[in-house]
């Protein structure tokens, strides 16, 4: 019998969907490891410089509530190209700043040019495959994401320490890679369409999607966070010994693909995000509470893997939420993320500062929560949130 689904799929360039996914949660932290060589480099305070994780979040988060819903009405292909060109003259203009406040502008602009690329490559992927397929590659996509932050603040430390310029230079060789070589052609066919409604957006399985990605977000970024304070307060390791750590966790993130993938198929996205919560929140109270270094790191691959599961659960309620406008409930559910992350350093630092690790340890709260929305008593409105849990595909493809 055809698998259409699989003849789709097949011989088409799909890897360069991965790689853009890699490209956003990479740009958020990169800046993290090394904000005192930015600091002495542009004559600024290291306060200033941590701006510059902020200031790439806000407009990254904010232009995700409506990148996607206009790129299927301008046309997603169209959209890619020039975001992708954008981004690398952003980065550019990163690496050769010259001043606090153009560093701090072009940073904005990568943010600003990463909205119209993350949504984009996942709504491609739902189109491109499905069934099994799918949960597969939305497990590999959220593997590359995991990545891209976990392995960020390792590459940007490493280079720093020869000149924090050159940390901009594995973003830009990525941009620069997908614009040379973007998806193939069918993995972006979507042209420019009036059906894309922001009406269609408005349904339980979405808002659910939206709300445990913040959730997964906000305990995510809090831990890394709050591990880089914690491994240098209690156990007075450097920059180098911090960036190893913190790769665990985009390794973990990269470990736990086929495994995510296999749940997300079987038990649906629902099963698959309760797991990644009860995970999460194991691996929390080891890095918030651990008293040796390796369960600490531990407590990180868990987060990592964890985090995998949630990012490919919600983005499947995502996209399996309308049919019109995928585009746009990826992006909706993308910018909650990252919303959650652009909060998180806000509210944990100052509640770690007052308790200690009783304070990191709170953050376990946030997956509890995410769990209880994720059971059928807590769905958005008190009822099941789209369509019964194993269906990936009940929402019909879009026509072409």
């Amino acid at each position: 019998m055809r698998d259409p689904h699989r003849e789709r799929a097949a011989g088409h360039r799909v890897w360069p969907l991965y790689v853009g996914g890699f490209l956003g949660p990479y740009g958020s932290t990169m800046v993290t490891p090394m904000v005192h060589e930015v600091a002495a480099g542009l004559h600024g305070t290291p306060q200033t410089a941590a701006a510059a994780v902020t200031v790439y979040m806000l407009p990254f988060a904010a232009l995700m509530l409506v990148s996607g819903t206009l790129a299927e009405r301008w046309g997603r292909r169209r959209v890619l190209r020039v975001a992708l060109a954008a981004f690398v003259v952003a980065t550019a203009l990163c690496a050769a700043a010259p001043t606090m406040e153009l560093f701090l502008t072009a940073r904005a602009l990568q943010g600003a040019t990463n909205a119209f690329t993350t949504p984009l490559l996942v709504a491609a992927i739902s189109d491109l495959v499905g069934g099994a397929r799918l949960a597969k590659a939305l497990s590999r996509f959220a593997a590359a994401q995991a990545a891209g932050q976990g392995l960020s603040p390792l590459f940007s430390g490493v280079g720093a320490a020869v000149d924090w310029r050159l940390a901009f230079l594995v973003p830009g060789l990525c941009g620069l890679l997908l614009v040379c070589f973007p998806p193939s052609r069918s993995a972006t066919l979507r042209t420019a369409t009036t059906r894309a409604s922001w009406r269609s957006l408005a349904n339980r399985r979405l808002a659910l999607a939206c709300a445990v990605s913040f959730l997964a977000y906000l305990a995510a970024v809090g831990l890394t966070v709050l591990a880089v304070l914690r491994l240098h307060d209690r156990f007075a390791l450097g920059p180098v010994g911090i960036g190893l750590a913190a790769s665990a966790f985009g390794a973990a993130g990269i470990a736990a693909a086929p495994l995510t993938g296999r749940l997300l198929h079987t038990r649906g996205p629902r099963l698959t995000g309760l797991v990644a919560d009860a995970v999460m929140v194991a691996g929390l109270l080891c890095a918030a509470l651990g008293a040796r270094l390796p369960l600490v790191v531990a407590g990180i691959v868990l987060v990592g893997a964890a985090v995998t599961g949630l990012r490919a659960a919600t983005n499947a309620l995502a996209v399996t939420s309308t049919s019109d406008n995928r585009g746009g409930a990826a992006s909706l559910a993308l910018s909650a993320q990252f919303f959650g992350g652009a909060a998180a350093a806000t509210l944990w630092l100052p509640v770690y500062r007052a308790l200690g690790d009783g304070g990191f340890a709170l953050v376990a709260l946030v997956p509890v929560l995410s769990a209880v929305l994720l059971t059928p008593a807590g769905s958005v409105g008190g009822r099941s949130a789209g369509p019964p849990v194993r269906d990936l595909t009940s929402v019909p493809p879009r026509g072409r």
